[in-house]
């Protein structure tokens, strides 16, 4: 199997992911399914050959010695990010598509909170979600917003660099894990010394990053990073729970004086089968969600985001319902991102409540 047949039909069915493992066929991922390609298995040296070919002499080096990595290449015009693993069958990879062209916000279907976050000058912004929910793509886009629109310098973070931006009207600098920096922590570190207005950290992943970054946010940067969970205030709970019992007081003031927005989202598959729409939740940092923070009164954040629709707060429930409304979604697609069981009998008791 060549890799260039394998880009082909992912190009020409706007696959999301390749998959790639030792005995088992090619699958790609379409509109969110995962769809085998008729052919035989992969075998072992089949895949090695694949990966190594896309591999340098480093990274080869480093996948033989830790049994697996992440890195980006690109094909042509095409940007993969690659994670590179090893199974009870031998080498496998995933190669995820980076669109060689950054979406706007309007194009994503972001509400107009989020382009609202590029004129803030300090502060953090969370934009969370499970894997393959367009993270990355709203990251991009408000980062592409930044560009088009203030003079600032932007300063990126990422294991792997994903979207390759080009300075407009900001100077943009790209910095990679384990190419241009040993680790997360030391690249910010580092950042805090070299004049950045914004600082984009591709992923939150530990206590020292978490700590630093909310540190930088609060002596007059604007951070925006990303994180793994499903809504706002978990997305909270999850910043906190990280430190020590001793220091949570510590963190939810930090936390509570820097917050300045987070937005969850999840990818749902489109009515007409073309494709995949977002579904936003936003929590904006007003004062009273700031307060609730400070106070540890996390479970009281979800009740005040669905009162405060005029502070740009929005609830993941209400974004798929109106996805519905305007018939973008179908009901099955709805009642299983909402988990429910009878879409219509939960929506006619919830209409008071804004279902």
């Amino acid at each position: 199997m060549d890799l260039s047949e394998l880009l082909a039909y992912a190009h020409n069915n706007d696959a999301s992911d390749i998959h790639i493992s030792s005995a088992h066929p090619p699958i790609f991922r379409i509109s969110g399914d995962m769809v085998p390609l008729r052919v035989s298995a992969l075998k072992v040296e089949e895949v090695k050959n694949i990966l190594y070919s896309i591999m340098n002499e480093k990274q080869r080096s480093d996948y033989e010695a830790f049994l697996e990595i992440d890195f980006a290449v690109h094909f042509g015009a095409k940007r993969f990010r690659v994670n590179a693993f090893n199974t009870m069958n031998g080498p496998a990879a995933v190669l995820r598509s980076i669109p060689s062209e950054i979406r706007t916000l309007e194009e994503i279907g972001a509400p107009s909170v989020i382009a609202g976050f590029s004129s803030l000058h300090k502060g953090i912004i969370l934009v969370t979600g499970p894997t393959g929910s367009g993270k990355s793509t709203t990251v991009a886009s408000l980062i592409n917003h930044i560009n088009q629109n203030h003079s600032k310098h932007i300063l990126t973070i990422e294991d792997p660099i994903e979207f390759v931006h080009q300075s407009q009207k900001s100077l943009i600098n790209q910095r990679e894990i384990g190419v241009h920096s040993s680790s997360f922590a030391k690249a910010l570190k580092s950042a805090l010394r070299e004049d950045p207005d914004v600082i984009l950290i591709g992923e939150l992943r530990d206590l020292e990053t978490i700590q630093l970054a909310l540190t930088a946010a609060e002596t007059g940067h604007l951070v925006i990073g990303t994180l793994h969970t499903s809504s706002a205030a978990q997305t909270v709970d999850r910043v906190i729970d990280v430190f020590p019992s001793d220091d949570k007081e510590m963190i939810r003031a930090m936390l509570a004086n820097s917050i300045e927005g987070i937005v969850s989202q999840r990818l749902l598959k489109k009515a007409d089968g073309n494709g995949r729409v977002s579904a936003f939740e936003v929590l904006t940092g007003t004062p009273a969600i700031r307060n609730l923070i400070r106070e540890g009164k996390i479970p009281q954040i979800y009740s005040l985001m669905q009162i405060n629709s005029k502070a740009g707060m929005s609830i993941m429930k209400d974004s798929i319902h109106d996805l519905l409304n305007k018939k973008i979604i179908s009901q099955e697609t709805a009642r299983s991102a909402l988990n429910i069981t009878d879409l219509d009998k939960a929506t006619s008791s919830s209409a008071d409540k804004g279902f």
